[in-house]
């Protein structure tokens, strides 16, 4: 297979042979399990579908056809390379933290995690801003997701849909929810970490109190916590 040098490669191969190695990142097949037929590469199910282009090259013999990821196929090749990389740098993570405890001891590990962990939740507390609890809440989900993190919130008393606000809120109470956990390698391995986290929400949001009530490293399909302003009674 080629790879076309053109604009829509901005995910180019650099060597012969990476056209198919792309187009098989992004289908999620290997070589074995991809043909062609009609001038594209079909397999039993349906991945391939709007992914790839194709351009004929005519010249001696037969017709060849040289393909290019489309947009559709770009971003899933690129959303497959960032998964891949994103373990790597969480495995070299554990790596490097394991050798720090054994070189200076786990506790001192922990102390260097509290100190990265304050300093990202003066980070947070600088960009969260100065508005209403929901508000708030709303920024350090935005703030997550871009981290890596797939978060989400929605009011406690509040018959709403994830980040959705309601007029009829009866107290400012939210469930911040992070459905996959970006630093779920380091966390399994330092468990520290998590309560770290739980620490820096509460230190970001210092009108409120905030529980855990799902959480990752326990089996559960993810992280939960229950954001609530102080001094407030709310109906239950």
């Amino acid at each position: 297979m080629q790879a076309q040098k053109t604009q829509s490669a901005d995910l180019q191969p650099r060597r012969p042979g990476d056209g198919e190695s792309a187009l098989q990142s992004v289908v999620g097949t290997s070589s074995g399990n991809l043909n062609f037929r009609e001038g594209f590469p079909h397999q039993a199910t349906a991945n391939l579908k709007g992914l790839p282009q194709a351009s004929e090259v005519r010249g001696m013999g037969r017709p060849q056809h040289v393909y290019h990821l489309s947009r559709q196929g770009r971003d899933r090749l690129q959303r497959t390379m960032n998964d891949r990389q994103s373990d790597r740098y969480g495995e070299f993570a554990v790596s490097l933290l394991d050798t720090l405890a054994e070189t200076v001891g786990r506790d001192q590990v922990s102390s260097i995690l509290r100190k990265q962990w304050e300093r990202k939740a003066q980070e947070y507390h600088d960009r969260l801003g100065h508005g209403s609890l929901q508000e708030r809440v709303a920024n350090l989900v935005k703030l997550r997701k871009a981290e890596g993190f797939m978060a989400e919130y929605h009011s406690v008393d509040a018959d709403s849909s994830p980040n959705e606000s309601s007029e009829n809120t009866l107290c400012d109470r939210f469930i911040l929810t992070e459905h996959h956990c970006a630093i779920s390698n380091v966390a399994e391995s330092f468990p520290s970490i998590c309560g770290h986290e739980l620490e820096m929400f509460a230190a970001v949001l210092p009108d409120c109190t905030v529980e855990r009530t799902h959480w990752i490293i326990n089996g559960e399909h993810r992280c939960g916590y229950l954001v609530q302003a102080r001094n407030q009674k709310c109906n239950e």
